[in-house]
């Protein structure tokens, strides 16, 4: 393992199995009573110190395993000649859980287990149960601390990155909060300025006319008048110019059959399908939209909720009128039951009434449990033309 990527815990573990084994080899060099046990305790000691210091050792299995064979070949000999050296068994317990995958671990522990006790036993020592007891509960011990250590790690682990993606994710909805809020207030003041200043400069500049039509030819009033027309003329161009540049992002490069049929583009939801009926004609800022909000919402819904197949919007252009449907395939729903859910919940169709309803237009929706949804809403053109 890296010793940049060490929790301070296991940083703390590796500290006391590096004392541990220290304390227990210069404990079978003392007991050994002969040079060569010395000697076999220094050599046991160097090979587990050029493992700590080799860093494919922490990198690849392989190189591990290698390395464990070769720390465990040197401590067999050492065990051959002290019967001391079998309390190396519990560090090397914990050496094999934790370099070695599960599969290769547990018989490794069975293995070393099994060697210690042999060593004992050919050393002369009295059988008793302490002999396979010590070992084996020591073998368990280690599997027990070594398992439920790697468990809890991975549950931190775990943990960790799902705190991670719920910041992300706090992070992502939040800016997509400011951004629906900015689109909002850019609709809310383009409403305002289209339903107020450019209606009132619009209205000025027909009473501009008539008076200037009311008046005697040559009467030097009317200079004035058309002055004031023309002023009037110009800054309802200016507040025209405002409404167009606050018109939402789906319709800054396009009209808004195109935005319409850019939502039908293939995606998550259901296959579906826009066209355009009767003899398209420009509308105002507000109706466009209008029209385009309640198509995304209605189309939003039968993504999230209707389980459609297909789907349809239907953009009208009648002589007084414009309509727009929306039509699926999917599961329906009863509209009674979520027509009292007034807080902006339920479908969305509040807020898709509401917004029909600002510009005196109509809102119906037609589904029952199993017979799909139709969505139509229908604004009234207004005297004129777009304003």
């Amino acid at each position: 393992m890296d010793p940049r990527t060490l929790t301070p815990a296991f940083r703390a573990l590796r500290l006391c199995l590096h004392l541990l084994m220290a304390g227990l080899l210069v404990l079978a060099a003392v007991r050994a009573h002969s040079p060569a046990g010395t000697a076999l305790a220094v050599a046991v000691g160097a090979v587990y110190a050029a493992g700590s210091l080799i860093p494919a050792v922490g990198r690849s299995q392989r190189a591990a395993a290698c390395w464990l064979a070769v720390l465990g070949l040197a401590w067999l000999a050492l065990l051959c000649a002290t019967p001391e050296a079998l309390w190396l068994a519990f560090p090397l317990y914990f050496l094999q859980l934790h370099l070695l995958p599960v599969r290769w671990s547990l018989p490794a522990v069975a293995l070393t287990a099994g060697a210690a006790i042999l060593s004992y036993v050919g050393h002369g020592a009295a059988l008793n149960p302490g002999v396979f007891i010590g070992p084996l509960l020591g073998g368990a011990v280690a599997v027990a601390t070594v398992l439920g250590y790697q468990a809890l790690y991975r549950e931190s682990e775990r943990r960790r990155r799902l705190i991670e993606e719920l910041i992300a994710t706090r992070a992502e909805l939040a800016a997509a909060e400011r951004h629906a809020g900015t689109l909002a207030e850019r609709e809310r003041l383009a409403r305002e300025i289209h339903d107020t200043l450019a209606q009132g400069l619009s209205s000025i500049q027909l009473l501009l006319r008539a008076a200037e039509r009311a008046l005697p030819t040559g009467s030097p009033a009317a200079g004035h008048i058309d002055r004031a027309r023309q002023a009037a003329q110009d800054n309802l161009a200016e507040a025209r110019r405002f409404v167009r540049a606050l018109t939402p992002p789906d319709l800054e490069h396009g009209s808004l059959a195109a935005a319409l049929e850019r939502l039908c583009e293939p995606g998550a939801g259901p296959r579906a399908r826009f066209s355009v009926s009767g003899t398209p004609v420009e509308l105002p800022t507000p109706y466009e939209v209008a029209l385009l909000r309640i198509a995304q919402s209605a189309l939003g819904n039968t993504v999230r909720h209707a389980g459609a197949d297909r789907a349809e919007i239907t953009l009208s252009f009648m002589d007084d009128a414009v309509a727009l449907d929306v039509v699926d395939d999917g599961r329906g729903f009863d509209p009674e039951a979520v027509r009292p859910a007034a807080d902006g919940e339920g479908f969305g169709l509040p807020a898709m009434r509401s917004r029909a309803e600002s510009l005196g237009g109509t809102f119906t929706v037609e589904s029952a449990p199993g017979q799909g949804t139709a969505v139509a809403v229908t604004l009234p053109l207004p005297a004129g033309g777009a304003a």
